[in-house]
């Protein structure tokens, strides 16, 4: 985890995403570098043993970040351009979706697992197209200081959109996969319940327990402790239904009133420490898990650049000419596409998904771990160039750094 994170500060000094760095610095630990010119060192740096201790650790840091992410979502913004949001991340999804699908057909033969139905691969390789890494936007929006800006909201609230739909399309695909459509339907219908609950009656609960707590002279570690326990049990309850854990959790920073003292101190208190000690480990843990040896021959790395071009002009395309068409000019129009190309995170939670389940196999895994990374790589570079003579974004950089 120190390693993810020196690659992470080396990374955002250069421009990038430190999550970038995180991911790369889990990389050359595992079997791509080290693994391979120093075995014995790499397994006493890191072994076996301590593989399901340092999941449970990166579990327990996206579950916390992605509640943090809730609380810095304003559902009062999110409800006056509900419209123009559900346009552009149906776009985003069915665009990249149906891409994502047509390259899965021709890619079944050469990189399918052996006894893998192609419906299950086609499906699979949709949806992992169509993913956009909320956290990582999020992340992304606010080293740039943006998240607060008209564009950096409609991001925020497109992408939440899109990955609730995301992981809808992936519990049907998983429920496809192990022969159990109904589970899969079961699923779908949970899911909408389980939000729709949260934003009515959910809500008015913490509304109601959150103006009672802000008048308390001190928020303190009793009220803290509170908070935690609901974002745990939102977050079992998501992982109940089928969809993820993170959901939960995020659903729960985004009901608890924005502006409030508990959010307020909610988000100091847990800010640093997730992001330097916990969220770490996950990209290092997924970074252990590729292996850039397994893409070898020419071949390999055009079918890998392939994949890369059909992600960023499914996701990118869509979302741009949706945009325009709800009313954004052009340039807004391509930012928000490159802001929505971002992979990452929850890219990399539906990719060991997917491999765990054995619907793609470790090359494949591979190879889409470098497309996650180089889309996300490009977004801050592209987005800036974009935005730079937007006078809201020069103010906001300069007050982020």
């Amino acid at each position: 985890m120190i390693t993810a994170r020196i690659a992470g500060w080396l990374f955002a000094r250069i421009n990038q995403p430190a999550v970038i760095g995180e991911v790369v610095g889990g990389i050359l630990l595992g079997p791509s570098l080290l693994g391979k010119i120093a075995p014995e060192t790499a397994a006493v740096l890191l072994p076996a043993e301590a593989a399901p201790i340092l999941n449970v650790i990166a579990q327990l840091g996206v579950i916390l970040y992605m509640f943090l992410i809730g609380l810095e979502l304003d559902l009062g913004v999110l409800r006056a351009r509900l419209s123009m949001t559900i346009v552009i991340s149906g776009a985003s999804i069915v665009v990249p979706f149906a891409l994502g699908a047509a390259l899965a057909l021709v890619l079944f033969e050469s990189l399918a697992p052996a006894g893998v139905p192609w419906s299950s691969f086609v499906l699979f390789l949709g949806v992992s197209l169509s993913i956009t890494a909320f956290p990582v936007l999020a992340r992304i929006l606010g080293d740039r200081g943006l998240q607060k800006t008209p564009m950096g909201v409609l991001a925020l609230t497109c992408a939440a959109i899109n990955d609730a739909i995301a992981w809808c399309m992936l519990a049907f695909v998983v429920g496809v996969m192990q022969a159990t459509p109904a589970d899969a339907i079961r699923t779908v219908v949970l899911t909408f319940a389980y939000i729709g609950v949260m934003l009515t009656a959910g809500r008015a609960i913490v509304v109601h327990a959150v103006t009672r707590l802000d008048r308390s002279t001190r928020i303190g570690e009793q009220t803290l402790a509170l908070v935690l326990v609901a974002v745990l049990l939102s977050a079992v309850a998501t992982e109940f239904i089928g969809i993820h854990a993170i959901f939960g959790a995020f659903l729960i920073g985004a009901i608890i009133p924005h502006h409030s003292r508990v959010s307020t101190q909610a988000h100091e208190r847990l800010a640093d420490i997730v992001r330097v000690m916990f969220l770490p480990a996950f990209f290092a843990f997924t970074g252990l898990r590729t292996e850039i040896g397994l893409v070898q021959t020419v071949e390999d790395w055009m079918l890998c650049g392939a994949i890369i071009v059909v992600a960023t002009v499914g996701k990118f395309g869509g979302t741009t000419l949706a945009a325009k068409i709800t009313g954004l000019d052009w340039r807004d129009s391509a930012a928000l596409g490159i802001l929505m190309n971002t992979r990452g995170l929850v890219e990399l939670i539906v990719l060991n998904i997917g491999l765990e389940l054995g619907v793609i196999n470790p090359r494949l895994f591979t190879m889409l771990v470098i497309m996650a990374l180089v889309t996300t790589m490009a977004t801050s570079p592209i987005l800036m160039a974009l935005l730079e003579k937007r006078p809201w974004v020069v103010t906001n950089t300069r007050q982020s750094a």
